[in-house]
């Protein structure tokens, strides 16, 4: 049976539908470009299936091609085959086997845009900005993020080799990671010091809304209340918009939060706030970094903005850009760039990022600092013999758990301790002016 010459059906219904279309209306400059565009297309498709030096599916080219025109408009957009659009669905819904990691295009070369915190990668010591090199020995040289994922993503505890470059490193750097469940978890807190909270995101999920009120409620309840919150968007790579808009809409009573602004008029929106029941009128600082990405930076620049939230840290990642999702025939899906954020300044976060009121450098508080002069060194009543233990220190001891080992640590974190100094100051000084 003669094999059937796709190439030359494809270039007849090519053909036959651009002169329909022609034929709607009057000729226009743009409608030749397209055919004639199409018509090259075709001839190509139909040379390669002809000639080439091995048979090729008029499929595989075609997906190729199609693979090829949508990559080359930007980082995030994709043409995936139905195992990597399934695949998708599991970022923000189901629970996978990887080493949690969130990766870009940068420049055509894969990057990882933060670790995602508790997982393998982030204890194996990936960071934001690394260049992945190689996965298992393979070059990640022209691969598509699609399928840098799916050889990152495996069997739990299977062990995958990740070769990256990183800024300041002489050589390439090999990490061994054996896989896990990516925990769904995003939030988490605590009370460094009473009264002033800490409230952790990792991400922005499914449910991330839910689990920031449920902690908040727990800061608030208390003692006295709060007297003012950190939220740590750190290494945060982002996730659902309406999950960032709507917990920044809990800090803030009035004004935008963040407005979307596409060629196409229906994808432009504007998400404005609401007043709040509870009211929470406390000072807020938040933290960002190079991984703080889309969702969260869009967090951190409604607070800002706003006038809500001091931010400190360093510049976020700058992926300002809006895409959407859809289902294609036989499983396949198209992942494409429709609009572009901006804080409520009119700021784009594109390429720019959020860049913080206060630049604090990551580091960790020394247990042991180096004194500033000689009565630093002189005795004093904590350095006598069976000198006795405040009584908070007391009572501290005896209720060691793995709460105090979680705020030990963050009382360590040079920027958590900068935010926390910074809300005390404030709650001091608002004394003194009250008394005034």
């Amino acid at each position: 049976m003669k094999k059937p010459n796709w190439a030359g059906l494809m270039r007849f219904w090519v053909t036959a539908g651009v002169i329909l279309m022609l034929t709607a209306g009057s000729v226009q400059a743009a409608e030749e470009k397209t055919y004639q565009s199409l018509k090259l297309f075709a001839d190509v498709l139909e040379e390669l299936e002809t000639n080439y030096v091995d048979e090729v599916t008029p499929e595989a080219l075609v997906h190729n091609a199609i693979k090829g025109m949508v990559g080359n408009l930007d980082p995030h957009s994709s043409f995936m085959p139905p195992d990597a659009f399934e695949d998708l669905q599991d970022d923000t819904k189901g629970e996978f086997s990887g080493i949690g990691i969130v990766i870009t295009m940068k420049d055509g070369i894969l990057t990882v845009v933060s670790p995602i915190e508790g997982t393998p990668a982030y204890e194996a010591g990936i960071t934001a900005g690394d260049i992945i090199i190689k996965i298992d020995d393979v070059s990640t040289k022209d691969m598509a993020m699609w399928e840098a994922v799916n050889k990152m993503r495996g069997p739990r505890y299977e062990e995958v080799n990740i070769t990256v470059i990183r800024e300041g490193a002489s050589a390439p750097l090999v990490f061994t990671i054996k896989r896990d469940m990516i925990p769904m978890t995003s939030v988490r807190s605590a009370m460094p010091e009473p009264g002033f909270g800490y409230l952790r995101i990792t991400n922005f999920r499914m449910n991330t809304l839910d689990d920031v009120i449920e902690h908040l409620s727990e800061l608030e309840e208390q003692g006295d209340g709060l007297k003012g919150l950190i939220i740590d968007l750190r290494d945060n790579p982002g996730g659902l918009l309406d999950q960032a808009i709507r917990i920044s809409d809990l800090f803030i009573d009035q004004g935008t939060i963040v407005s979307i602004k596409g060629r196409i008029e229906k994808n432009n929106q504007i998400f404005k706030a609401r007043p709040n029941f509870p009211e929470r009128r406390y000072p807020i600082v938040t933290l960002i970094n190079g991984g703080s990405a889309s969702a969260s930076e869009i967090v951190a620049g409604a607070l800002k903005d706003n006038s809500r939230s001091l931010i400190i840290g360093t510049p976020s990642f700058g992926k300002g850009s809006v895409q959407t999702v859809r289902p294609l025939k036989d499983g396949f899906g198209l992942k494409y760039t429709i609009a572009r954020y901006y804080t409520p300044s009119g700021h784009s976060i594109q390429a720019k990022g959020i860049q913080p009121d206060i630049r604090v450098a990551p580091g960790t508080v020394t247990d042991a600092p180096k004194a500033d002069s000689a009565f630093d060194l002189m005795l004093k009543e904590k350095d006598l013999k069976n000198s006795l233990k405040p009584e908070e220190e007391e009572i501290r001891n005896k209720k060691k758990s793995q709460k105090d080992a979680e705020i030990e640590k963050l009382n360590k974190d040079v920027q958590v301790k900068h935010a926390l100094d910074i809300l005390i100051s404030y709650g001091v000084f608002s004394k003194i002016n009250d008394t005034n």
